[in-house]
């Protein structure tokens, strides 16, 4: 019970923080975005809502199983993107690696939230 509060904990906490450039628009995120993924700073501001409010959803989790599933869902969709846009871009499972894990964490959380 507690480990996977702690694995939402996680994972909502390093999104958000990765949410923060792209929701403040950030000139340098703003750059690597259109340099290494051909996307546009409205790509990541939206990108950076999702991952911003999927986080909030999952510090919520404590609340119950919806929460988890909202943000895993938001979060997830963003996820997909940029594993996606990683390998176009390149970069491979190395470059995809971060994405790969808080999908793959993500999706275990949500499917403990349908067990019952």
């Amino acid at each position: 019970m507690m480990l996977k509060h702690i694995s939402n904990g996680y994972v909502a906490k390093e999104i958000f923080n990765s949410s923060l450039p792209k929701v403040k628009n950030d000139d340098q995120a703003a750059h690597q975005f259109k340099n290494g993924f051909n996307l546009s700073r409205n790509a990541m501001i939206l990108a950076g809502f999702f991952e911003l409010i999927g986080s909030i959803f999952l510090f919520m989790s404590v609340f119950g199983g919806k929460f988890v599933r909202i943000g895993t869902i938001m979060i997830n969709i963003v996820l997909c993107g940029a594993i996606f846009k990683h390998f176009e871009a390149g970069h491979g499972l190395k470059g995809s690696k971060k994405a790969l894990k808080f999908f793959g964490l993500n999706t275990l959380n949500f499917m403990e939230t349908l067990r019952k």
